[in-house]
């Protein structure tokens, strides 16, 4: 019989979900938009897979072929049928609902923009930092990169749940879309502008890159400048939700209220 994951205890329900079997898998295809991953046994080439494959390709869903030994170990039912879904632990927001957000506050927008970060510790860390700094949302790609699942929620402390996410194809077409409604963006790169000496006042999007490569090389050409951490210790780099951490109450610290 197939079935939804049901030996998940409450709290790891509440932070993450999957849908085992070819049935559930379809049905949760037509009717649920929070789908981070549809996992797909590697060789599996019969009518009902390639169906459900194509269905997650119209809906720009990210669909990964891995060996039967990975899904067996995934499956909690034991009757994954070649096929597992991985919903959202949230419900992603358009990129507008954060500059609708921000007007709504009577703010200029503040957002973060994550090009590439894949350990879901540091996605989860940096979520938490952005919503206790009074970002009004983070932005991360579709492809390549962490998704919310259950470590990012835990890591998160809850903020994932109080904090507009926004999932996006192209992050370079996204700044470029966030300019014209009147945001510059900073890029955190060691060789950039001390913070201290750059304006990060106003609307303002703070771009974290990769925690090996940093910020790829066309996101970097989008933004406005590159800003770095001063930093006198004997190693060179900072972990990247620490680096965001910074900079979020930079932001702060150069946009709070004179007195």
């Amino acid at each position: 019989m197939e079935s939804t994951n049901t030996k998940k205890t409450n709290k790891e329900k509440q932070y993450e979900l999957m849908v085992e079997g070819r049935n559930p898998v379809t049905e949760a295809l037509k009717t649920n938009e929070n789908i981070d991953k549809l996992y797909v046994q590697e060789g599996v080439h019969n009518g009902p897979l390639v169906t459900i494959i194509a269905m997650a390709k119209q809906k720009g869903i990210l669909v990964v072929a891995v060996p039967k030994e990975k899904l067996d170990a995934m499956s909690e039912t034991g009757h994954h049928q070649g096929v597992i879904l991985n919903l959202s632990a949230v419900k992603y927001a358009e990129v507008d609902d954060i500059l609708k957000k921000a007007e709504e506050k009577n703010e200029k927008p503040f957002v973060f923009i994550l090009d590439g970060i894949e350990d879901p510790h540091n996605l989860g860390a940096i979520i938490r930092s952005a919503n206790l700094a009074g970002a009004h949302g983070v932005i991360i790609p579709k492809h390549r990169a962490a998704t919310v699942n259950a470590t990012v929620a835990k890591a998160s402390a809850g903020a994932v749940y109080h904090t507009l996410l926004a999932k996006v194809t192209n992050i370079a077409q996204t700044i470029d879309y966030l300019k014209e409604k009147g945001l510059w963006f900073a890029c955190a790169d060691m060789d950039g502008v001390p913070m201290y000496d750059a304006n990060l006042k106003g609307a303002i999007g703070i771009v974290i890159g990769n925690e090996g490569k940093g910020v790829s090389r066309i996101v970097k050409e989008k933004c406005d400048f590159t800003v770095s951490i001063p930093m006198k210790g004997d190693i060179d780099s900072l972990n990247a939700s620490v680096a965001a951490g910074i900079l979020a109450w930079e932001v702060v610290r150069q946009n709070r209220p004179a007195f």
